[in-house]
């Protein structure tokens, strides 16, 4: 059965097939089988189906994987690491002896702008794309969301991530992520900067949750040291936050909590590069669950307070969650002693107290302790950060456990200077 075959017989049903989570959570890994199970994840009176697709060499099976949903596909991509890396082209390969027909659009960059998703949907229609195909980290599977977003609907993209304008249809998604952080593969946010105004804010919807993730971790194994510290501590910050959420649930506490514990014991081994493929797996599972999780449970103020850095400076989001993480947590929990609690023994800790200096001391083993003065930001630049957090993360910051003021913010930002 094919994952179309599943959608059509799941339609509306509503339930978490108990074969689904046994294969999820009996298996060694997820990679055992080729479709680790059938997610349909109820929760506050909606459904958010998710085919992933786990495991070693399963990007191969791409062309047959994509070819119930369209006919001409458009491949998104970077500017250049799928080529070099070599992933392009087997799944170019895949495709085209899938019987589907295939275009590039590789012009997508950090941190995605809304010009570059409607510059990108001009071009999918001008080429008669009736799906999309993403290669590559967060920012490329966000714009290839927003790109198979805007392929369907009219207006600007910003009415529709401030709600002005709604929508729920959008150009079939295959996602196939390069690295182990964002979790874009496991979620309907498309996260866009607008060139305009410096606002970093998420479309969100089901129709752009993907038809299938596949994820590979040979697909990731290539990445930089520095990239795979940045990108696995975002997926730690999605599960954390998620945990604390003040929206979280008792299903998305349970994927959380396994998640931090996959991450604590195997990143720093991953990143030193003395874990076998295993470790990999692992890592790459707590990515995609860490996207799950936030789909429901949101993020809280660690991502909130960092879309405005990286909305103004343009930094790597991981770095600025490793400046800013860390300090958020020692105002934040109280909030919620029991839940920092489990986090700080999981990270080898005892008490709430212990959650960020744990939180550091994985930082500093991942060469990524920063600060956000060593990223560029300046004492001039909190006005602005504070004022535009409220903005765009409102959301965020009153998920947080305590619920501070944009004074406060302002505060938690220089101390994070």
């Amino acid at each position: 059965m094919n994952p179309s075959d599943i959608e059509t017989s799941l339609a509306g049903s509503g339930l978490v097939t108990a074969d689904a989570m046994a294969k999820a959570f009996n298996s060694s890994i997820m990679s055992k089988v080729l479709i680790v199970g059938v997610i349909a994840v109820l929760m506050s009176g909606f459904m958010v189906a998710m085919y992933i697709i786990p495991g070693s060499g399963k990007v191969k099976k791409v062309g047959e994987l994509t070819k119930p949903y369209g006919k001409k596909a458009l491949i998104v991509t970077g500017r250049s690491s799928a080529k070099k890396s070599g992933t392009y082209d087997k799944v170019k390969n895949s495709l085209e002896a899938a019987g589907l027909t295939t275009v590039l659009y590789d012009k997508v960059s950090q941190n995605p702008l809304t010009t570059t998703a409607e510059d990108g949907a001009a071009f999918a229609k001008g080429n008669h794309c009736d799906v999309v195909v993403a290669i590559g980290d967060g920012s490329i599977m966000d714009c290839a969301k927003a790109i198979a977003f805007l392929s369907k609907n009219k207006g600007d993209i910003s009415d529709y991530i401030y709600n002005r304008l709604r929508s729920d249809e959008a150009l079939p998604l295959v996602l196939i992520p390069t690295t182990c952080g964002t979790g874009s593969e496991g979620n309907g946010f498309a996260v866009l900067t607008n060139p305009e105004n410096g606002d970093k804010k998420s479309l969100r919807c089901n129709a752009i949750v993907a038809k299938v993730s596949i994820v590979d971790p040979e697909c990731m194994m290539t990445m930089p040291k520095k990239v795979l510290a940045s990108v696995a501590f975002d997926a730690l910050c999605h599960n954390i936050e998620a945990y604390t959420s003040r929206i979280a649930q008792p299903f998305t506490d349970a994927l959380s909590l396994y998640a931090i514990d996959l991450i604590a014991n195997n990143l720093v081994d991953v990143y030193n590069g003395t874990a076998g493929k295993d470790g990999w797996e692992k890592i790459t599972l707590a990515s995609t669950i860490g996207g799950m999780v936030i789909n429901t449970a949101g993020v809280t103020l660690a991502h909130g307070m960092e879309h405005p850095t990286s909305g103004l400076k343009n930094i790597v989001h991981g770095q600025g969650l490793a400046a800013l993480t860390p300090v958020i947590i020692e105002a934040s929990y109280k909030g919620n002693r029991e839940k920092f609690s489990k986090i700080a023994r999981i990270m080898g800790g005892m008490t709430a107290e212990d959650c960020a200096t744990k939180i550091r001391t994985l930082l500093k083993k991942l060469d990524l302790n920063y600060t956000l003065s060593d990223l560029g930001i300046k004492e001039e630049d909190i006005p602005w950060m504070a004022e535009n957090c409220m903005k765009v993360s409102a959301a965020g910051v009153v998920n947080n456990p305590v619920v501070f003021s944009k004074e406060e913010i302002a505060e938690i930002y220089r101390k994070a200077l």
